[in-house]
C-alpha cells in the first residue's frame, strides 16, 4: 500500500505569523484575496481558485459549490462569515463583472491557477512549512482545539463519513450550526490581524 505523506501545514500557535504575512506581503492583491479567501472557508485549493459569481447567494450568505467540482461530487454549501462578504465587496471591482471571483492575471476569462497560492506562501517565507491545501489542516486543527463538533469540522471540509452506510442515510449539512463556527473562524483570524 502506498504510504500517506501529510501535507505541510502551520501549527494554530503559528497562524499569527501566517496573518501578518499575508498582510505584508508583496503579491498582486487578488491573491491576497484568494489566500484570505481559501484560508476562511476551508475549502481546497481548485476549489477556491475556480469559484465564480453565479455560485454566491449574498441573500443567503452561501456559496454553493457544484457537486462537478467537488472531491466527493455532492453539492456543497459554504455559510459566508461577516469577513468573507467585505471580501466579497473588496473583490466586486477587480472581478464582480466577470465570471471568476478570482480571475487569471493573464487570461482573465479563466480562472487563477490553484498553484497561485502556493507560489505565493512560498515567496511569503512558508516553504517547505505550509502549502495552501495545509490551511484546511491549520483550520481543522484550531477548530478540533476550541471544541467545536468534530462532525461540523468535517462537513465544513466536504469530508465525506468513512462509514458507507451511515454515509449514504446521513446528509445533513449542519448549515446554521456551521455559520457560527465559521463566523468563530474568521473572528479567530482577524482578530489576530489587529
Amino acid at each position: 500500500a502506498p504510504k500517506s505523506t501529510h501535507l505541510p501545514t502551520l501549527r494554530p500557535e503559528e497562524l499569527p505569523e501566517l496573518t501578518e504575512a499575508i498582510e505584508t506581503a508583496n503579491i498582486h492583491l487578488i491573491t491576497k484575496y484568494l489566500i484570505q479567501w481559501q484560508l476562511h472557508t476551508m475549502v481546497r485549493p481548485k476549489e477556491a481558485s475556480e469559484a465564480r459569481w453565479d455560485e454566491i447567494d449574498l441573500a443567503k450568505k452561501v456559496w454553493v459549490i457544484p457537486a462537478a467540482k467537488m472531491k466527493m461530487k455532492r453539492d456543497h454549501s459554504v455559510p459566508l462569515s461577516s469577513a468573507m462578504l467585505e471580501l466579497l465587496e473588496d473583490l466586486k471591482p477587480f472581478s464582480g463583472h466577470r465570471e471568476w471571483l478570482f480571475p487569471s492575471d493573464r487570461s482573465p476569462r479563466k480562472p487563477m491557477s490553484s498553484q497561485s497560492a502556493n507560489m505565493a506562501l512560498k515567496r511569503m517565507g512558508f516553504k517547505g512549512r505550509l502549502v495552501s491545501h495545509g490551511l484546511r489542516a491549520l483550520a481543522s486543527t484550531t477548530l478540533n482545539e476550541k471544541g467545536f463538533d468534530p462532525e461540523l469540522i468535517e462537513t465544513a471540509l466536504a469530508h465525506v463519513d468513512s462509514n458507507s452506510v451511515r454515509a449514504a442515510y446521513n446528509r445533513a449539512e449542519y448549515l446554521e450550526r456551521r455559520r457560527e463556527m465559521m463566523e468563530w473562524w474568521s473572528g479567530h483570524i482577524e482578530n489576530l490581524v489587529m
